[in-house]
């Protein structure tokens, strides 16, 4: 079994560290296209930040996902050269992974939903009137095609894998 677990922790480290590289890489150009988007609406590019609507990932930001991989990276080794260390060190991460990086990771997955949400619970009338499908497709058209998909492996991997890895760890 330490091999699938660390099978599926380096996948989701992967997972983390190509999704952070690519927001990082393209962030600046999707923010520019959510905005372009926005005024197009007829609103202004402000009414994007205060709703905490951003695309742009900074260096630091960066910084929490590749944290995350290299973690598990450190994980998926341990298991497979310390299974004992390993295991211990599985059964304190992944309760983790899988509340904070679910929930984390469902925002990214659902972002249209989540942010139609919050902007139709606002009580800035500009902002219930904001297409916000229209702002996140032209965000995510700066994207590379693939990144969808992966978004939604990261999301299955840090949910359904997690899971999946505490029952093994716990036979």
């Amino acid at each position: 079994m330490p091999g699938v677990i660390a099978a599926l922790q380096y996948a989701t480290a992967v997972t983390f560290l190509v999704i952070g590289l690519a927001a990082y890489r393209y962030g600046a150009a999707g923010q520019r296209a959510a905005e372009t988007a926005v005024t197009r609406q007829g609103f202004p590019v402000e009414i994007l930040s205060r709703h905490r609507v951003r695309i742009e990932e900074s260096l630091a930001e960066l910084m929490l996902p590749l944290g995350i991989s290299v973690v598990l990276a450190t994980l998926a080794t341990l298991n497979l050269t310390a299974p004992y260390i390993g295991r211990i060190a599985t059964w304190i991460i992944h309760p983790i992974l899988l509340i904070a990086g679910g929930f984390i990771t469902a925002g990214q997955v659902f972002t249209v939903r989540f942010v139609e949400a919050e902007f139709r619970k606002s009580q800035d009338p500009d902002a219930r009137a904001v297409d916000v499908r229209d702002v996140i497709n032209a965000a995510s058209a700066v994207f590379p095609v693939w990144l969808r998909p992966m978004i939604v492996t990261r999301f299955v991997l840090v949910t359904l894998g997690s899971a999946l890895i505490l029952l093994l760890t716990a036979g």
